[in-house]
């Protein structure tokens, strides 16, 4: 180092330099990564923080759906949007996953429903018109608040949304849907004021279960003890006051509606609660029908034709209804070699007002067996001339077989007996058998014969001259009356009257006789009396019979 400095030259008057050591910090360079870093994590904070849920939807297909475009709305707002479409791996069904608005969180639960909104044209409504120019979206229902869900199954067929709408839900319970149709009206004297909701079969298949919204106020005429019926088509009835038809509108002729009313014989209940089950009854009239707790079966035998005899055809006593037809079938008899039809019928006996005590048991078989040895019989009737339908009548015949109840089966068997036809049937055969048994022909050849001789007697020529004879022996006896007639009646007229002349001088001179001849005289007159009336009616008849002298005095002209 010393040499070098002896190499330099001096430098006299220039400072020396100051050797200071820097200190290092962060460059400002680096400001901009970090920025863009906090930018990028807030932004997928927001958008984690912000996305809603992602859901799967399974329908049957996807026609009108496209990912990416297709839209999910309530009440028209977007909510969310299809994310993908893919097939089921059994091919049978698509399934939908789409993105919810982060608010749809709160809502979404296991009783949301989806459905495709599709224009659709319907027996009451046209919808979804909308979507022939937008396309086709995904409705949403959110339904009642519940437990949190993300697969759902689509609805096929647009549900009526009521979530957010006054009223109260019903459910009815039916043997079958009918003509029912989602969304069908509700009507209350004939007013709509609600919409059949939905519809399920019961698990066991044995029923169908209706739901209904009626909205507010009109729910609070729904009472416990309420009654709702099938009001689809027309209910015709004819009665004494002629034939009755009876529709809640023209719509329920064609698509099916659903009726309401608390029956007038009965107080008006406390209000029914949301969910309230109540029976749904076929039709109006059926409404009214009393219902009976107590029921009894009884087996019934008939040979002749059941033609017309149904399931629910109504048992009568003594015009009526006191139960109905439950089976009717067939059977045959090998030992018999004969076939019976055994109908078993089911009674309500509360339908028989009883006085006094009530027989039951034992008391009750005692009755029902006097009855049967009284005559009572069950018995056939035409319940319809237009329909042919037939009934079951139990009513007393003293005429018929003796018989007893067959207690000893599983249902008590109550004797019959023909019906009126099978009876009139009957007496025309025997009445045949016996036309049988007679010789027709036999008859036939005697009445021809018996006719031929009469015809040979009246075309004789013995008969043809003895009638000439006599018609020529009464001409003869008519002009010898006629004579008669002219030279004796007069005379005999005459003689009359001189005879009461002489009566009425001897009776002037029996009154002026004594007392001692009075009597006499007046048996006497009375007698002569008796004989002048005589002759004078039998001239009077000669008179206007004067051939009476030869043939004498006809019977038929006695006067």
């Amino acid at each position: 180092m010393s040499n070098a400095k002896k190499d330099k030259p001096e430098l006299k008057g220039l400072p020396e330099p100051e050797f200071r050591k820097r200190k290092r910090g962060i460059s400002i360079v680096w400001l901009v990564p970090l920025l863009a870093l906090a930018i990028g994590g807030w932004l997928v904070y927001k958008a984690v923080s912000e996305k809603g849920p992602t859901v799967t939807i399974t329908f049957k297909s996807a026609d009108g759906l496209e990912a990416g475009k297709t839209k999910i709305k309530y009440k028209d707002v977007e909510l969310g949007e299809v994310d993908s479409i893919v097939l089921s791996k059994d091919l049978s069904q698509v399934i939908v996953k789409a993105e919810l608005v982060k608010e749809a969180e709160s809502f979404i639960s296991h009783n949301t429903r989806f459905w495709v909104v599709r224009a659709r044209v319907a027996a009451g409504s046209v919808s979804g018109l909308g979507t022939l120019f937008s396309g086709a979206y995904i409705g949403l229902d959110p339904g009642k608040a519940g437990k949190p869900a993300t697969h759902f199954q689509g609805l096929e067929t647009p549900p009526v949304v009521t979530t957010d709408l006054p009223g109260r839900h019903f459910e009815l319970r039916a043997s079958s849907l009918g003509s029912l149709n989602i969304g069908d009206p509700v009507y209350f004297r004939r007013i709509e004021v609600g919409q059949m909701v939905s519809y399920k079969l019961d698990e066991d298949g044995q029923a169908v279960t209706i739901k209904v919204f009626v909205h507010d106020p009109h729910h609070q005429l729904v009472r416990k003890n309420t009654r709702f019926w099938n009001a689809s088509g027309l209910d015709v009835s004819i009665g004494a006051d002629g034939i009755r038809v009876d529709t809640e509108s023209f719509a329920t002729l064609m698509i099916g509606g659903i009726a309401f009313d608390t029956p007038a014989n009965l107080e008006p209940g406390e209000p029914a609660e949301e969910n309230d089950v109540f029976n749904l009854y076929k039709n109006r009239e059926s409404i009214s029908e009393k219902t009976y707790a107590r029921k009894n079966r009884w087996l019934l035998h008939f040979d002749g034709d059941v033609r017309g005899l149904k399931e629910g055809a109504p048992v009568e006593l003594q015009g009526i209804q006191i139960g109905q037809v439950l089976d009717v079938s067939l059977e045959f008899d090998a030992n018999k070699a004969a076939f019976s039809i055994p109908v078993l019928i089911e009674t309500e006996p509360d339908r028989i007002k009883a006085t006094g005590k009530v027989p039951e048991g034992a008391e009750k078989q005692k009755v029902m067996d006097y009855l049967v040895t009284k005559g009572m019989r069950a018995q056939l009737k035409t319940g319809s001339l237009i329909t042919g339908q037939l009934l079951v009548t139990l009513d007393m015949h003293p005429e018929a077989p003796p018989a007893k109840i067959n207690w000893e089966g599983r249902y008590p068997e109550v004797p019959t007996v023909p019906t009126a036809m099978d009876e009139i049937t009957t007496s025309l055969t025997q009445m045949l058998n016996k036309l049988e048994k007679l010789p027709i022909e036999q008859i036939g050849s005697d009445l021809r014969d018996t006719v031929a001789g009469a015809k040979r007697l009246i075309n004789s020529a013995e008969l043809q001259d003895s009638i000439a004879a006599l018609n020529e022996t009464l001409n003869q006896a008519q002009t010898f009356v006629a004579s008669l007639n002219k030279a004796i009646a007069p005379e005999l007229k005459t003689a009359v009257s001189n005879l009461n002349s002489a009566l009425i001088q001897a009776e002037k001179l029996a009154k002026s006789l004594n007392s001692n001849v009075s009597p006499q005289a007046d048996r006497t007159l009375k007698e002569l009396q008796a004989a002048a009336r005589s002759i004078k009616v039998w001239a009077a008849y000669l008179e206007r019979n004067p051939e009476a002298l030869i043939r004498g005095k006809s019977k038929s002209k006695r006067r």
